[in-house]
């Protein structure tokens, strides 16, 4: 006879959660059902109050009855997601655990007297967990989001060197790493067999860290240039700095000292800065201590208080003969307002007699903000010979004194690449703000917004233009620097550019006429809006692209547990979607991919030579919602932000921008939210792609699931083959094999790195190094810091 070890607690406990459970996801399903959602959440809040009630009786009933719904659980999953593992374990987790826990002898026996190895119940309990982690665990051999594939012995040989009398493997004397924003270096010491072994050189702190009236956006985005013997980098309060290449020493500082008093109402931040070479030769610029007259080499430092200064590269002090004793205020001509509105955060492009300068407007802040104008100033002496004002782009003579560009136009806030050759400067341009709102915008406005410009070097004027967004309500504005690459295609070499937004397209066009030379197809989109605003019939979309393959569904919802899970699905069926392109609204609408883009500033990274595109594309939902001003009182303030209720002044609706989280604070769309993948240039097909980044920095206890996290740091590909690569929401620097993606090495970052690295072979040591800015990202909501880190492999290894 068995003993019944009767113990009560235990399962009165138990009975309290399963009824909390229970009511919870009878509340929640019940309304979920009323939204045409899944009736899954009903059904089962209804059986758990039933096991509930049988557990309190002390009924048998009650295991058998919790194994019957955890088969059927088990059965809806495989149903929605198959062997999916990270939209598999949220959905069995809790109730395998629950299971096992009323599996366990102490509890089991409070429920009857029968022994577990002989009562039905149980065995249909036993089944359902048995079932449950054969599922759990055959689901981590599966793998539905990778492409796997490798580049071929003779790709990754390379053709013949192309673009390279120029450069030198032991310079970065651009934000792209040469005059191509192709982010490729020459350097080939690191390679797929050695990368493992790098280990950190020095670490450098710039002392520059958030202050009082700084804006949550305050970031370290820099990618450090590098010319002769030292690295130069500025920070997000625009100080420029300059350190020995291979001990990271400060050599010189130069503080502009900002207006601090402004109110610089979204960004704060320093992507880096634009070197012109004056007249020295390719091989003078390897003689580290050759004398050079004063600032016949410069450095170009965009501040946030809107000024543009021209610095000696030996000694950091300004150029007296550029501007006004160094300096070009770039407010001039903006008219009222521009402070802290108007933000140069980008390099400048530099010519060989120009230097090229565009600007951020805060976005969302007011209908009436300073015009979105290109200025080209003479390298040399800083005098303006040419503006683009979008609202008069035929008039590109230099704005006479006392005059203003036309307002509310459409700005280029990234960095552009020019090609001297051709006598063009590409401009990828932004949104007029307001973002969501239109009314405001004149037909100029339209036809320039979410262009790439073909500008004229010499006059300014438009050579040829291409769309990426007609009418555009997302912010889908051109983020990404263009790359300039010669491709080998079926008719020969083609000098293209490749422009990638942030919709995940990847338009590669000839850069001589702007003409596609990967087919681009205009598409029928979602239609209307229900705050008195128009939508375009189609939109552009390549056929190379990132972009979403499939809009979201209620099944792709996502969260830690069933019930935050829950909560994602009943916000989900509550906002308005219509997949890709659904305007934004008053009810809320989804906007997938979200304004922060698949592809951002980061750009792209191209190996010219093996002829391969190494990105990072990052998927992840936002909301956006149409407020009208009378319903809500804010504060009048100018500037808007990346979250939250934006000002929109002049407007009747304001807008309320959000990412599509859940409860707790976790994305609502399952992963992976972020990826590296490479394309063959030649096939314009998808070699392989990979999830990338972990959950070390973002999860309860700091546990590295490996997730796929949304990265926001560029990628860079060297001549040995490997890829580097930050940005991610886990603080590592990784290095990724060219040929298959695989990840080689990880160091790891003091805060988040949220900037493109670089590298460079060292004339005194011999030694490549891989540099990276560890400063954090406000909105990206990772850890703030000050740290400039290079990694080399060990004397021995190399």
């Amino acid at each position: 006879m068995i003993k019944n070890d009767y113990c009560p607690l235990p399962i009165t406990l138990t009975t309290l959660a399963i009824l909390l459970l229970a009511l919870l996801m009878v509340v929640g399903g019940c309304y979920l059902a009323f939204l045409g959602g899944s009736w899954y959440y009903l059904v089962a809040g209804i059986g758990l109050l039933v096991v509930a009630a049988l557990l309190f009786a002390r009924r048998r009933a009650a295991i058998g009855l919790y194994g019957v719904l955890l088969l059927g659980t088990l059965a809806w999953t495989f149903y929605e997601v198959r062997f999916d593992w990270w939209q598999l374990a949220p959905r069995i987790d809790l109730w395998c655990i629950l299971g096992l826990w009323l599996l366990l002898p102490f509890v089991n026996r409070s429920v009857g007297i029968r022994p577990v190895w002989r009562d039905g119940a149980s065995g249909i309990l036993g089944l359902g967990v048995l079932a449950g982690a054969l599922m759990a665990g055959y689901s981590l051999t599966q793998d539905y989001h990778s492409i796997k594939g490798e580049f071929s012995d003779a790709q990754m040989q390379g053709g013949t060197p192309r673009g390279h009398a120029e450069r030198s493997q032991s310079e970065w004397p651009a934000y792209g790493g040469s005059k191509q924003g192709d982010r490729y270096s020459t350097a080939d010491l690191i390679t797929p067999a050695n990368a493992g072994k790098l280990e950190k050189a020095w670490e450098f702190h710039t002392g520059d860290l958030p202050g009082p009236g700084d804006p949550s956006e305050l970031t370290n985005q820099v990618t450090p240039l590098k010319v002769g013997g030292k690295l130069f980098i500025c920070t997000p309060h625009s100080v420029a700095i300059a350190l020995d290449a291979d001990t990271g020493e400060e050599r010189w500082r130069f503080d502009p000292s900002i207006n601090r008093d402004a109110e610089y109402y979204q960004h704060m931040t320093c992507r880096g800065l634009a070197y012109h070479e004056g007249k020295r030769t390719s091989a003078a610029v390897e003689q580290v201590d050759q004398p050079a007259a004063r600032c016949e080499r410069r450095l170009f430092l965009p501040t946030n208080d809107g000024t543009l200064v021209a610095l000696d590269v030996e000694d950091g002090q300004p150029c007296e003969d550029f501007g006004d004793a160094g300096t070009v205020d770039l407010k001039a001509g903006l008219g009222e307002g521009a402070l802290g509105v108007y933000l140069p955060t980008s390099p400048p492009v530099v010519t060989e007699k120009l230097v090229i300068v565009g600007g951020s407007i805060t976005d969302n802040g007011s209908v009436d903000s300073p015009g979105g104008v290109i200025r080209a100033y003479d390298v040399k002496t800083g005098e303006l010979v040419w503006n683009f004002d979008p609202g008069n782009p035929e008039a590109t003579e230099p704005l006479a004194p006392g005059e203003t560009y036309v307002r509310s136009t459409p700005n280029s806030w990234t960095i552009a690449t020019a090609d001297e050759a051709l006598g063009l400067v590409y401009i990828p341009t932004g949104n007029q703000t307001p973002d969501q709102w239109s009314i405001p915008r004149t037909e100029l406005s339209e036809r320039f917004i979410a262009s790439l410009l073909a500008l004229d070097l010499a006059t300014g004027k438009v050579r040829w233009e291409f769309k990426t967004v007609h009418h555009d309500l997302w912010d889908r504005d051109l983020p990404s620097q263009p790359t300039l690459v010669d491709i080998d295609g079926p008719q020969g070499r083609v000098p293209a550019i490749i422009q990638a937004t942030k919709r995940g397209d990847l338009y590669v066009l000839d850069r001589r006429t702007g003409e596609p030379i990967v087919p681009v197809n205009e598409v029928a989109v979602p239609q209307g809006t229900d705050y008195g605003d128009s939508t375009a019939p189609t939109q552009p979309a390549s056929a190379l692209s990132y972009a979403p393959e499939q809009p979201l569904r209620e099944r792709d919802m996502w969260g830690g547990t069933p019930l935050d899970q829950m909560m994602c699905r009943i916000q989900f069926r509550k906002l308005h979607y219509e997949g890709d392109y659904t305007a934004p609204s008053q009810q809320g609408s989804l906007i997938y991919p979200g304004n922060v883009g698949v592809f951002n500033w980061p750009s792209v990274a191209v190996d010219p030579d093996r002829q391969l595109l190494f990105g990072a594309p990052n998927y992840l939902a936002f909301i956006s919602q149409m407020v009208k001003r009378s319903e809500v009182e804010i504060e009048e303030r100018r500037g808007g932000g990346e979250t939250g209720l934006q000002p929109n002044l002049g407007a009747p609706y304001m807008v309320r921008l959000e990412p599509f989280l859940s409860v707790l604070g976790l994305p609502c769309q399952s992963p992976p939210w972020g990826y590296v993948t490479a394309v063959d240039l030649r096939s314009m097909k998808k070699v392989w792609m990979h999830k990338n980044g972990t959950s070390r920095d973002s999860a309860p206890l700091g546990l590295p699931f490996p997730v796929g996290t949304p990265a926001l740091g560029g990628p860079i590909v060297t001549a040995g083959g490997v890829a580097f690569m930050s940005g991610s929401l886990d603080y590592y620097l990784r290095a990724y094999d060219l040929r298959t993606g695989k990840e080689l090495w990880k160091g790891r970052l003091p805060a988040g790195g949220q900037a493109t690295p670089m590298t460079y072979v060292s004339e005194k040591s011999g030694r490549q190094f891989v540099v990276q800015m560890a400063g954090g990202h406000g909105s990206f909501g990772t850890r703030i810091g000050d740290s400039v880190i290079a990694w080399s492999l060990p004397e021995d290894k190399r």
